[in-house]
C-alpha cells in the first residue's frame, strides 16, 4: 500500500492509503477530499486539481501538454499543481503530500 498525506484547505492532515497503480483522484475521493473529478479522469476538466508538496513534485512524471492545458483552467494553480487523475501511485511515492486548494469545491457534496 502507498500512503498519501492530504492537506485540506483548512490545514488538516488526512492520511489515506491506496494500491500501487491507483489514481490519486480515487484515493482522495475515498478519503473524503473535495476532489470532484467531474470528467472521471478523462482530463476534460480541472476539478481534481491538487498542489503537490515541492519535495515530491520532481518525483512525478512530467505533466502532458493536455494536462497543462487543463491546469490553465483551474483556480489557485501554483508551480507544483497537478491533476490528481493523472497521478498514478507507485511505491516510490509512499508518503507523498498533496494540498487541496482552498478554492476547491466538490459539487457532489451538499
Amino acid at each position: 500500500m502507498v500512503r498519501v498525506n492530504f492537506i485540506t484547505a483548512e490545514g488538516q492532515r488526512i492520511v489515506a492509503e491506496g494500491a500501487s497503480g491507483a489514481r490519486l483522484l480515487e484515493i482522495g475521493q475515498t478519503a473524503g477530499m473535495a476532489l470532484e473529478g467531474t470528467c472521471e479522469g478523462q482530463m476534460a476538466c480541472s476539478t481534481c486539481h491538487v498542489v503537490v508538496a515541492p519535495e515530491w513534485f520532481d518525483r512525478l512524471p512530467p505533466a502532458s501538454a493536455d494536462e497543462e492545458d487543463m491546469l490553465d483552467l483551474a483556480a489557485g494553480v501554483g508551480r507544483t499543481s497537478r491533476l490528481s487523475c493523472q497521478i498514478l501511485l507507485t511505491d516510490d511515492l509512499d508518503g507523498i503530500e498533496v494540498r487541496i486548494p482552498g478554492v476547491s469545491h466538490d459539487m457532489q457534496v451538499w
